[in-house]
């Protein structure tokens, strides 16, 4: 694509989103942005990106359009009806989700894409709040190859790793096997430091010998030390990743699997938004264990 040439649309200005858009207009290309808070999109806009009062506004004036939006629900609503993408993009637009969403949904936004001459990827992303400031995000793309292939170069200006997974639906189901992970690594370092705080060590003491060796993992070396800090600031939403885990299951149940964790993790992240930490980064984890620990009686 030729910066010069060709504007990218992006719609879901938000703790992730923000970030992406910017590295694209870093590289020189002119942004049409579209978010359901404009104040979300101030730093954007006053950047030099175009505001556009909805998706039908946006679709015809750019070439490549990205969504990040929240849930899939927020997914269908962008895409479909008389104001959607799909009704407004010009024929040869690539339609691209970075939502984590179903991967059902992935593959009729791809069918509807392709009746109207319009190409369309799932590319959920992984890396939270800082790799989407440092572009250097995990992007697992479904799809067909040639629609890959035209927007790569997007993609590397996002993200450090960037996999076609395979067609419609794949990059979807990536990323739920990547949240499945995620909550095993982010439950077991949690407990972990529950643990030693449980046996009087100090905690920050512990993890300079567990964060390295055959324990050591992104989740403990990267979110303990917030969790220990006090930062409970969202670079991924508890709300956001409860909503994963349902679909995971969602998934999983459709294919006949049995995943316990999975299950366990989805009950953990139900009981803290029903505890009010929806809002909260998902190291808040901690906070309901702590909250355990000490209704038990702990140290």
């Amino acid at each position: 694509m030729d910066p010069a040439k060709d504007a990218i649309g992006f719609i879901g200005i938000g703790v992730m989103g923000s970030s992406m858009a910017a590295h694209l207009m870093k590289a020189g290309f002119r942004i049409h942005a579209n978010t359901r808070t404009r104040e979300k999109a101030k730093a954007l806009l006053e950047a030099g990106a175009h505001w556009e009062e909805g998706p039908a506004q946006l679709a015809p004036k750019c070439r490549v359009i990205f969504t990040m939006v929240g849930y899939p629900s927020d997914v269908e609503a962008v895409y479909f009806g008389p104001k959607g993408l799909i009704e407004n993009a010009m024929p040869g637009t690539i339609l691209v989700d970075c939502s984590t969403s179903k991967p059902e949904l992935a593959k009729l936004i791809a069918g509807a894409a392709k009746a109207r001459g319009l190409g369309a990827l799932d590319a959920p992303v992984s890396g939270g709040d800082i790799g989407a400031k440092n572009a250097k995000l995990t992007i697992m793309v479904g799809g067909a190859k040639a629609d890959f292939e035209a927007v790569e170069g997007l993609f590397r200006l996002m993200g450090e790793v960037v996999v076609l997974q395979g067609g419609p639906g794949s990059g979807q189901h990536t990323k739920m096997a990547n949240q499945i992970a995620i909550a095993g690594n982010l439950a077991g370092a949690v407990e972990a430091i529950i643990y030693a705080k449980g046996a009087g060590l100090d905690p920050r003491t512990v993890l300079q010998s567990i964060g390295s060796g055959s324990a050591g993992s992104w989740q403990l070396n990267n979110m303990v030390p917030r969790m220990l800090d006090g930062n409970f600031e969202p670079g991924f939403y508890v709300k956001h990743f409860l909503k994963d885990l349902r679909i995971a299951l969602e998934a999983a149940r459709e294919m006949k699997l049995d995943l316990p964790l999975l299950d366990l993790a989805e009950r953990l992240f139900e009981s803290m938004e029903e505890g009010g930490y929806g809002a909260k980064g998902t190291q808040a984890l901690y906070l309901l264990y702590e909250r355990r620990r000490l209704e038990g009686g702990g140290n």
